[in-house]
């Protein structure tokens, strides 16, 4: 995979590409990551990249030229356009299901706007996705492309160690995760739950699966009302509501 971030700041992205999961990938030659300032595509003396909006009010307007020439210029001789990105508060929530779609991707390019906004030409013509991260707003989209690009490229075969690890997480199940032990077995007056040493590989399934719905139940009972339960899913949930009942 390829990812191209269109930004102001690149600076901001060296520490994050360069370490962790995200560095060992490149390594890996299982992505490759860049990083472009579009103020050098800018088409004026001043090497301005945003303007007044038209028809008054506060803040500035980021310009279409450099945008538009940035992504034609990483663009050029490719035969397939990639998924442009645009990290925008209006934009779709991401979520796991979106991080799996897009890794399927063979070349992702985000935007990471700042000031005001977006002439809005970047966006009915250019833009195929906007994403946001959450309901909130932050000075300018790198923050929420790196959030972005490490959920994605996590899920690329090759870059985590262990295959299973992505298939597992919370939310990729539709579920939150089970609660994980390693050594010791007993940490000060804390135990690990017996069954996990059993080593009875389908009663340790069925233990994981029970605890991923109760902290589900718990935790983030939404994620229930679209989920498709088992009939066994059906009778842990009812065990899990009498249990916690019992315990108030």
């Amino acid at each position: 995979m390829r990812i191209d971030v269109l930004t102001l700041f690149p600076a901001m992205f060296e520490g994050v590409f360069h370490s962790s999961i995200l560095g060992k990938a490149q390594e890996k030659g299982l992505v490759s990551l860049n990083t472009t300032n579009f103020r050098d595509y800018a088409n004026n003396k001043h090497n301005t990249v945003d303007d007044y909006p038209y028809g008054g009010g506060g803040g500035m307007v980021l310009k279409p030229e450099p945008i538009f020439t940035a992504v034609e210029d990483i663009t050029k001789g490719y035969t397939r356009k990639p998924r442009v990105i645009l990290m925008c508060p209006q934009g779709e929530p991401f979520t796991q299901k979106v991080a799996e779609r897009l890794s399927g991707e063979e070349h992702l390019l985000f935007i990471c706007g700042h000031y005001e906004g977006y002439d809005e030409r970047i966006r009915e013509h250019l833009v195929t996705d906007e994403l946001s991260i959450g309901d909130y707003v932050l000075t300018g989209g790198e923050l929420p492309a790196m959030v972005v690009i490490d959920s994605v490229v996590r899920l690329l075969p090759g870059v985590l160690g262990n295959e299973t690890s992505a298939v597992t997480d919370s939310f990729s199940t539709g579920l939150l995760e089970y609660p994980h032990y390693t050594r010791p077995v007993k940490f000060r007056d804390w135990e690990v739950p017996e069954i996990l040493l059993s080593g009875h590989h389908a009663n340790v399934a069925d233990w994981r699966r029970k605890e991923s719905l109760r902290r589900t139940w718990k935790k983030r009972p939404d994620l229930l009302e679209s989920f498709p339960l088992s009939k066994k899913d059906e009778r842990f949930l009812q065990e899990i509501r009498q249990e916690e009942e019992g315990e108030k």
